[in-house]
């Protein structure tokens, strides 16, 4: 067994002290390495460049380590116990990493654990330590890793089957609020770090027991002992990352339900459909994966054409639980997918990038993203959405209501995920095809290997849901539900840039293919400073554009880097790119059942 102990050396100074001890060495150099990604987020991240000391000794004495590479080191040969002794540097404000201070610790495995290689596959024992100071005597511990043996707090020893699975349980220490529901007689922990004393942490529970048991209710099964959702509360911020049997989960305090709120907020809303995701992947990506996954390590970049299936597909079901479960109705539901429809719909880069393409460039473009994304890259996690709901629908209609994506998920987990089979590529597509007897090949082709619309409109009549693309009526629309027949007006003018305004500087964001912006020359980076002579921020900017008479320039002064440059620009009607959704009071009765079967509502109420 190869024995990890981590310590909070230092959490003034962000530093934990790992010590590695393996037993039979045997006589030969050793290797050891730092992962260079964390599964579920994929970008080469090099853990290995938070390591800030590293030491080996064997039989009272130290040896000789080489560094290899960036990740990788050579350990002389040793006759007895080697020892590694180690420190990490953890300021890491994500779910990604590690990160340790004065109000909590955080870390996942590989931001944290070396390797020996040729021993991943050896048990693993980690033993945590309680830090030293009274300051931190209140703080526990909370992680989903095997106990094997701890005190009232969680500090002490948890046992694990190899090294991935000491990877994938990530840890909290602090202060925490525990809580806890069930879901199929199985212990789900919520667990949240951070001040958070107005909330209603009851209601999440209930809210979150029914989205669960959704999403067991479509798979049959729960695959797991126990689960944790780790909540850490901000000021500011937004994220989950899924693990075996549990996520790491990040908010902003204003999407925490206040004890006296009775509406279902946008930003619990938010968080409602992110923990809906990443108990999703329970079974979509933690089991159910690539088979290029299952026969790679984190050591370097793993490129599959399917992340649309594993992120977009759990995109499309985790909002849709939501409405299914009865933590949201229909307006909100569509809501929802109205603002999905819309980020795609605003991006040309939906007409350059296939979805294939999406999923296997993900390394190098979707999470590396700069300012000419927008025109250049499409979302596998959004589109990937879409393509998940026009299938559906799709399936739906062509079998009279007998199969659906459900039946499609289903066998995919009893033929691969339950059965620990990895997805071959174009797996998805072959299960599909036999599950439902269609003949899938060129919805398919259209969805993930061309670059055109999908037929969402078409798809939704056809369930008693009108959708429309009409213009934005402002900055903040995102897209909406509408209870009135729509009818698109005149299209305000606009400049075809985003902007924001920061320290009273008007900064251009990202400016859209053949918008007003670049036919004008203007840049991702400029500073304007006058428009028409008048300093305005983003809001007053706005206004002002859609207030300018039909042909009439604008005269915009910016700052390019340390250059006062003048731009005559032509504002534009705003294009047709956002998703309107009418919802009627009353549908006919074969569009009402199949609406009905789709969201699990028993009558439809508009």
């Amino acid at each position: 067994m190869i024995h990890y102990q981590v310590s909070l050396q230092s959490p003034q100074a962000h530093l934990f002290q790992v010590t590695m001890s393996v037993p039979d060495t045997g006589s030969a150099e050793l290797t050891l390495y730092m992962p260079a990604w964390i599964r579920g987020s994929y970008m080469i991240r090099d853990f290995a460049k938070n390591l800030v000391t590293l030491e080996a000794r064997s039989g009272g004495k130290s040896l000789v380590v080489k560094k290899l590479d960036k990740q990788n080191w050579s350990v002389e040969p040793c006759d007895s116990v080697l020892t590694i002794t180690y420190t990490i540097y953890a300021w890491d404000l994500s779910v990604r990493a590690a990160h340790l201070d004065t109000t909590h610790a955080y870390f996942n495995g590989p931001s944290l654990f070396l390797a020996l290689l040729g021993r991943e596959n050896e048990p693993c024992e980690c033993n945590i330590l309680p830090p030293s100071s009274k300051q931190f005597k209140h703080w526990r511990v909370a992680t989903a890793m095997p106990v094997y043996q701890v005190d009232n707090a969680g500090f002490g020893t948890y046992r694990l089957p190899d090294y991935e699975a000491l990877l994938d349980h990530p840890v909290e220490i602090g202060e925490l609020d525990i809580n806890h529901f069930k879901v199929d007689e199985i212990i789900h922990r919520f667990v949240v770090n951070g001040d958070q004393h107005r909330t209603d942490l009851a209601r999440i529970c209930r809210d979150l027991e029914k989205i669960c048991s959704t999403h067991v209710q479509l798979f049959g099964d729960l695959p797991i002992d126990d689960y944790l959702f780790l909540l850490w509360v901000v000021g500011e911020g937004y994220g989950g990352l899924e693990h075996r049997n549990s996520t790491s989960l990040i908010c902003s305090r204003d999407d925490l339900p206040a004890s006296t709120d009775t509406e279902m907020t946008e930003g619990y809303r938010r968080l409602l459909g992110l923990c809906s995701h990443e108990y999703f992947h329970l079974w979509n990506v933690k089991r159910i994966m690539p088979a290029v996954f299952q026969a790679n390590g984190m050591q370097q970049e793993v490129h599959t054409r399917q992340l649309w299936v594993f992120e977009g597909i759990t995109s499309y079901y985790d909002e849709l639980a939501l409405i299914r479960s009865g933590v949201i109705d229909a307006k909100n539901y569509f809501e929802l997918l109205a603002q999905t429809i819309t980020r795609v719909m605003r991006g040309s880069g939906r007409l350059k990038q296939t979805l294939e393409e999406s999923s296997f460039d993900a390394w190098t473009k979707f999470y590396k993203q700069d300012e000419n994304a927008p025109n250049a890259i499409v979302s596998y996690y959004t589109k990937g959405a879409m393509f998940a709901l026009a299938l559906d629908l799709h399936i739906r209609l062509h079998t009279a209501g007998r199969q659906s994506l459900d039946d499609v998920m289903r066998r995919l987990w009893q033929e691969y995920g339950k059965q620990g089979v990895g997805l071959p590529e174009r797996g998805f597509e072959q299960l599909a095809i036999e599950v439902t007897g269609l003949d899938l090949r060129a919805f398919f082709d259209l969805g993930l290997r061309s670059t055109r619309d999908l037929p969402l409109a078409e798809l939704l009549s056809q369930f008693g849901v009108e959708m429309h693309l009409l213009p934005a009526l402002s900055n903040v629309d995102k897209g909406r539900v509408t209870d009135q027949p729509t009818a698109p007006g005149a299209p305000r003018p606009v400049l075809g840039a985003n902007l924001t305004t920061k320290n009273n500087e008007l900064t251009l964001l990202q400016v859209f293919d053949e918008g007003a912006a670049q036919v004008a020359g203007l840049s991702a980076g400029d500073v304007i400073v006058a428009v028409d002579n008048l300093r305005l921020n983003d809001k007053q900017l706005e206004k002002y554009v859609a207030s300018t008479p039909q042909g009439k320039s604008l005269v915009i002064h910016a700052f390019r880097r340390d250059q006062l440059m003048v731009f005559k620009v032509m504002p534009q009607p705003a294009p047709a790119d956002t998703c309107v959704f009418h919802l009627a009071a009353s549908i006919p009765s074969v569009q009402r059942a199949r609406f009905d079967a789709w969201l699990h509502i028993n009558g439809y109420t508009g």
